[in-house]
């Protein structure tokens, strides 16, 4: 299955995905400075358009989505939003990692070490 174009740079995607950047929640900034400069060794895009969609952080070279949820995320409603995106993302050759707010800040290492678990089959 392929992708759509890839956005313009002035469609309603590519501005929302702006917006988000620079309207980032605490625990995205904070998970940002883990991934950002390459410092797993990947590059990682910050709220970047997939399809239909803005992810949290994706790293393109291997197909990785990480989402960093709020408690917004423990509705049913945004469950299934979420299950949905996920499928989306799953037919298009993306794997999600999702990560809690709190894990971000009280558990940073463990986070980490699951982001790494991901990435180190990639780097053989």
């Amino acid at each position: 299955m392929t992708d759509a174009k890839p956005p313009t740079p002035h469609t309603p995607l590519i501005q929302r995905a702006r917006s988000n950047r620079k309207q980032m929640p605490s625990a995205e900034k904070r998970m940002w400075s883990l991934l950002r400069d390459r410092r797993l060794r990947y590059k990682f895009r910050r709220q970047h358009p997939i399809g239909d969609f803005v992810v949290d952080f994706a790293c393109p070279a291997i197909h990785l989505v990480i989402e960093v949820d709020g408690p917004s995320h423990d509705q049913p409603e945004q469950r299934g939003f979420d299950a949905m995106r996920e499928d989306y993302l799953a037919d298009r050759g993306w794997r999600v990692l999702r990560v809690k707010n709190h894990e971000v800040f009280q558990s940073a290492y463990d986070v980490e070490e699951a982001i790494l678990k991901i990435l180190e089959p990639a780097q053989r």
